[in-house]
């Protein structure tokens, strides 16, 4: 049974007493926790229990009306490029004819670079073999299959090599031998990148996982918990690459922090 809180290192990500508030209703209340840098984390919730204000003001596309939120020491604003981030959808128009490499090569956009250099052709090959889609490079990212899609997605978020990695609902619409795929990659990365997975099923998380938060609805907005885990010999043997646990929801583990937060 794993006991939630595996890293004293620095902390990846700090929600430190945030409240937030659509208009005059409230959406989360007093909502703190944090994940270490290089742990794998879920943050579970049913739909419209708050998984996506969460997930929006760790992107800095929300700010909180009280509260701080860091990554990595700084502001969600500062801290952005340090995230690469796979949304549930890509939004690309089925008609353009854009490649997989083209998709990849995205995620070495940034504000200050103008040029795609040999560092950015690296990031991006490496991005692709990590992914394991190499060999899809040259082929139109409207004809793939939604897991593959999703698997490019993933490719185009590592090609800006990111300490952070969050992907909302990976495995939605995704086919069993695709999200084993999936979550090999993923398995990988773990110990070297942070890695946050939005999901709604809040009965089971990755083998993977190194600690779980669920958002619980309330009268007076949102609150994030975090629970133990524990193997889940039960669990549909598709779910997660063959890999699942379970979450405890009735332990409920102290969110303690105990390592500084790293200044980029």
């Amino acid at each position: 049974m794993s006991d939630m809180h595996t890293s004293n290192g620095p902390v990846a990500v700090r929600f430190d007493s945030v409240s937030f508030s659509y208009e005059s209703i409230p959406v989360l209340s007093n909502v703190s926790f944090h994940i270490h840098q290089n742990e794998f984390a879920a943050l579970v919730g049913s739909n419209g229990s708050g998984k996506t204000t969460v997930l929006k003001l760790l992107l800095g596309l929300e700010k909180p009306v009280s509260g701080r939120i860091s990554l990595f020491g700084n502001s969600p604003g500062r801290g952005m490029e340090r995230i690469g981030y796979v949304p549930q959808n890509a939004g690309y128009d089925s008609g353009f004819p854009v490649t997989v490499r083209s998709v990849v090569r995205m995620g070495r956009l940034r504000p200050s670079s103008r040029f795609f250099g040999k560092e950015d052709a690296r990031a991006v090959q490496e991005a692709m073999e990590k992914a394991d889609i190499a060999g899809l490079a040259d082929r139109s990212y409207s004809a793939l299959s939604g897991g593959q899609r999703r698997r490019v997605l993933v490719a185009r978020a590592l090609a800006s090599r990111p300490s952070l990695l969050v992907l909302d609902e990976p495995t939605a619409n995704m086919d069993v031998e695709s999200e084993k795929r999936l979550f090999d990659t993923l398995g990988t990365l773990k110990g070297s990148t942070t890695i946050l997975i939005v999901t709604h099923d809040s009965a089971f998380v990755s083998s993977l996982t190194d600690v779980a938060f669920c958002v619980a609805g309330g009268v007076r907005g949102c609150s994030v918990v975090r629970h133990r885990t524990e193997p889940a010999a039960d669990a549909p043997h598709d779910l997660y690459g063959g890999s699942a646990a379970r979450v405890r929801h009735d332990i409920e583990v102290p969110d303690v922090c105990c390592g500084e937060a790293e200044n980029s």
